[in-house]
């Protein structure tokens, strides 16, 4: 087990990994013998950077059940399909949550980016190249900035990238979910409806996912939660989150404690039932961090 503080911030996230995963989630790491638990597949949010009580824990308070907090920041589908370890932990949970995650962190013919660090850029290729021959890209090292400048520069040209991203994660999360072999469960956490936009890279999170790519999947998703989180302020963005002042531009980005407390619930409700749990439901959920 490896554990270690991320960043210099106040919250120690006690981070771990398990088997052979090179993927580090937040802690502390869980036992998993017996199968007995809900495994829970996310990026940042799932993870709740700048969060106390992420709503894995939270969910586990709720339903007096294991729930493995498998959120690793910068992560999507690409990383979680390459992980062995983590495949086998979902395959072997009653229930497999997913944070629906954005379709821009995706391998394609445009661009390759990291094993684990889906967000990086590791290369561009000719065939981009030869789609945006008038724009340099060589210093785009992240890929939702590369987008912004795509779209920015041709929003016909974005189009082809668009529908590829969009056709592979319609692709790849059908393949998860046919990997995992059992029920799942999707929560829709961002800052717009799945009804809205999603078609630039910056109109919201999860990027350039719609209604339409939740209703193209498949078979074993049992249920799809929503919740928006959309920050009027910035005092309202930063309300009751933990973190250092260097910190505070990055904890703007994430969801906060309010929105985390509501997944908990609407999830609960909809395991309790998916999960045929008979006895008293958890304690209720805070609403307001203490």
């Amino acid at each position: 087990m490896a554990i270690e503080r991320l960043g210099q911030g106040p919250l120690d996230y006690a981070v771990c990994t398990y088997g052979a995963s090179r993927l580090r989630c937040r802690g502390p790491r869980r036992h998993l013998d017996g199968g007995d638990y809900v495994a829970v597949l996310g990026g940042i949010e799932t993870f709740g950077r700048f969060i106390e009580q992420p709503y894995p824990d939270l969910l586990e308070g709720a339903l007096g059940m294991k729930c493995v907090n498998l959120g690793v920041p910068h992560t999507g589908l690409d990383a979680w399909l390459a992980d062995e370890t983590f495949l086998d932990i979902c395959a072997g949970a009653r229930v497999t949550v997913i944070a629906v995650p954005g379709a821009h962190m995706l391998r394609n013919r445009f661009y390759t980016l990291h094993t684990r660090r889906n967000d990086r850029v590791v290369r561009q290729t000719e065939f981009l190249e030869r789609v945006y021959p008038d724009l340099d890209l060589s210093q785009n090292f992240f890929v939702r900035h590369l987008l912004a400048d795509l779209a920015a520069k041709s929003e016909r040209r974005f189009a082809l990238i668009r529908t590829e991203l969009q056709s592979l994660w319609v692709s790849r999360m059908n393949q998860l979910c046919a990997r995992i072999g059992g029920d799942v469960v999707l929560v829709w956490l961002g800052e717009r409806s799945p009804d809205a936009g999603g078609n630039l890279p910056d109109d919201g999170d999860p990027p350039l996912v719609s209604r339409e790519m939740l209703r193209a999947l498949r078979g074993r998703i049992k249920a799809t939660i929503e919740v928006i989180d959309a920050s009027d302020t910035r005092e309202a963005a930063l309300e009751a989150k933990v973190f250092a002042p260097h910190e505070a531009e990055a904890a703007q980005r994430v969801p906060g404690p309010l929105a985390h407390v509501r997944v908990a619930e609407s999830l609960a409700r909809v395991l309790r039932s998916q999960l045929d749990l008979k006895g008293p439901a958890g304690p209720r959920l805070q609403r307001r961090s203490a």
